[in-house]
């Protein structure tokens, strides 16, 4: 961590200025974010109306040639809604949901969410034994399939518990210009709602903050997904927070959205910043690096909501025409690595980068307001970053019984306080639900989220993010962050990728550093000035020993690397296809492993 990231109170004050003009706006957040009464008739729903009431000719929703004003999708969205009625759906029901990015899904789920239905958001990337176990986790009383994902469901359909009998088909296109012909066996969700009252419906000013909005699936990078709950409440929480304390977006603003909408990314919190001001929402099936800036360009994009690599993945293009002198001037997202920060912002000429932090399932969030580099912002949470024991896994406690937290400019595990303010939503299943929650924390009876993640404290409840706990390793004593290393080795000339993890060698304690890389076309790896890179830049105990190479990098949808293939693999070549590197003891250089080398380390004839 640099110095100069540590938010003084000198520096706090020079940001206050840039800031002054959009505090009506924030202080409308703060309202928001603060409501405690989980009774209050407040939902998505009501924010699409709200919206449509203030801003009727404004645009909604832009794909392709398509433009929807509010009015427009509003009242398409309450014909659908009385429809999904008409065919049993109330308060309470479940609907899952499987669509692509396309303003069917959008309205699909604003319709639900009017309803108080809860619309579970179905990866669409799953398939087999992982999209039928995450169907019948929820139990679904009714399938909404979009025709490009029909084939897919039809796989797992023998497989669903409790049968499917009630499945709506969505054409693969302008269903408001034409639904088109459902394929036998499947209802016509969108010729059924053509008929219907586009008036706003009763129901939608009974949805409570406390209810169920969306199911949300949480898969990780490994495991079966578990689906937790997003409330209405937390969906408003992010509607103040990112929407008008955050991003402050207004009807002129086009959000330019690539993130999959099974992502709370993009359903929370990118729609949630468009509803707040009456800004429009631009779709893309999917993110394409060689057409970002030609999209940025046709819709006008001030803004786009960003994750994981895909900031890195911009970087690694070659200039075009199209980036230069180009509209945005925000972005809002998670996972922007300092390495990167500044090249990103100067190069595209972003003026604000919203980093936030927030877990589908947790109970607070971090939001850059103030428009800091290099933090995840701010949280109104109670929150406490405290000591954690890496070797036994657990938080430390004093002699009676309670966490200790951590001092400015430290590192521990985030928790946040479990409140009525602040209440925790969990998952659908109860025991993992429980198994996230620390009790006694610093008082009898207390409790406490715990999120997995080791933060740093900046200062002025700002705090900036180091690592997964899992992916957080132990060697020489001392603990090496993933995400600090994979940063570094970011840096170095050629290396478009970088994933870092903890390998065991016989015979030592702990594990040491592997990275997988992938290089840029046409480049060698060039050992010897990558390992006095690395020894500059990095403590000896954090420099990897074992480098892989790779061809692609896995990532899940939502651009997370998928680290237990490579972790299980490790540096045995019988299992790695790929090229292999070590770093033997005492060596200023990287050498090839082959297993020759691989059975000299495991018989021990190198001392780690």
């Amino acid at each position: 961590m640099s110095h100069a990231d540590l938010i003084t109170p000198t520096r706090f004050i020079a940001h206050l200025p840039a800031t002054l003009g959009r505090v009506p706006r924030m202080l409308r957040g703060l309202y928001y974010t603060g409501i405690r009464n989980r009774e209050k008739n407040l939902s998505l729903g009501w924010a699409l109306e709200r919206a449509a009431r203030l801003y009727p000719d404004a645009l909604a929703l832009l794909e392709g040639q398509r433009r929807l004003s509010y009015a427009l999708f509003n009242g398409w969205a309450n014909r659908l809604a009385r429809a999904f009625q008409a065919e049993g759906v109330k308060h309470g029901s479940v609907v899952a949901v499987m669509l692509e990015n396309r303003a069917e899904l959008l309205v699909t789920l604003a319709a639900l969410a009017k309803l108080g239905a809860v619309g579970a958001l179905i990866n669409t990337t799953q398939r087999g034994q992982v999209l039928a176990h995450s169907l019948n986790l929820v139990s679904p009383g009714h399938f909404v399939v979009g025709e490009e994902l029909r084939e897919a469901f039809d796989e797992v359909r023998a497989n669903l518990q409790g049968g499917a009998e009630r499945l709506y088909w969505v054409a693969d296109d302008d269903t408001l210009r034409d639904p088109g012909q459902a394929p036998a066996g499947w209802a016509n969700l969108m010729r059924l709602a053509q008929a219907q009252s586009s008036d706003n419906l009763a129901e939608t000013a009974q949805v409570r903050l406390k209810d169920a909005c969306f199911y949300i699936y949480t898969s990780g990078t490994t495991g079966l997904p578990k689906a937790s709950i997003m409330s209405h409440g937390r969906w408003i929480k992010a509607y103040g927070g990112f929407g008008h304390s955050g991003l402050g977006l207004g009807r002129e603003d086009v959000l330019y959205l690539t993130l999959p909408c099974y992502h709370n990314n993009a359903v929370t919190v990118c729609w949630s910043a468009v509803l707040a001001g009456g800004a429009a929402i631009a779709l893309r099936r999917k993110f394409s690096a060689k057409a970002f800036w030609k999209d940025v360009r046709h819709y006008n994009a001030t803004c786009f909501g960003y994750i994981g690599e895909l900031c890195r993945y911009l970087l690694n293009q070659p200039a075009c025409e199209e980036e230069r002198d180009n509209s945005l001037t925000c972005m809002i997202g998670n996972g922007l690595r300092p390495s990167i920060w500044g090249e990103f912002k100067n190069r595209f000429g972003i003026e604000r980068i919203t980093e936030f932090y927030a877990a589908s399932e947790g109970n607070i969030g971090f939001t850059n307001v103030f428009n800091f580099d290099n933090t995840v912002g701010f949280s109104p949470a109670t929150y406490a970053i405290v000591r954690y024991d890496l070797e036994n896994d657990r938080p430390l406690r004093d002699a009676k019984g309670f966490m200790e937290k951590v001092g400015k400019g430290e590192s521990g595990l985030l928790i946040s306080e479990i409140s009525d303010k602040w209440p925790f939503d969990g998952y659908t299943d109860p025991a993992k639900t429980q198994a996230v929650i620390y009790r006694d924390v610093f008082k009898k009876g207390d409790a406490w989220f715990n999120t997995g993640d080791l933060m740093r404290d900046l200062g002025f409840k700002h705090t900036q993010f180091v690592d997964r706990l899992g992916d957080t390793f132990r060697w020489k004593g001392e603990n090496v962050s993933t995400t600090e290393v994979e940063n570094v080795l970011g840096a170095f000339p050629g290396v478009e990728d970088a994933v870092v993890y903890g390998v065991e060698i016989p015979g030592t304690d702990g594990r040491c550093g592997m990275a997988a890389l992938r290089l840029a076309p046409g480049q060698a790896l060039d050992g010897k000035a990558l390992a006095e890179h690395l020894d500059r830049e990095l403590p000896a105990y954090a420099v990897p020993l074992f480098l892989r190479l790779l061809q692609q990098v896995e990532t899940t949808g939502t651009f997370k690397y998928k680290k237990a293939d490579l972790k299980s693999a490790g540096f045995d070549p019988r299992q790695v296809g790929e090229a292999l590197f070590v770093r033997l003891p005492g060596e200023v250089d990287y050498q090839l492993l082959d297993e020759g080398v691989f059975g000299a380390i495991q018989r021990g004839e190198h001392r780690f």
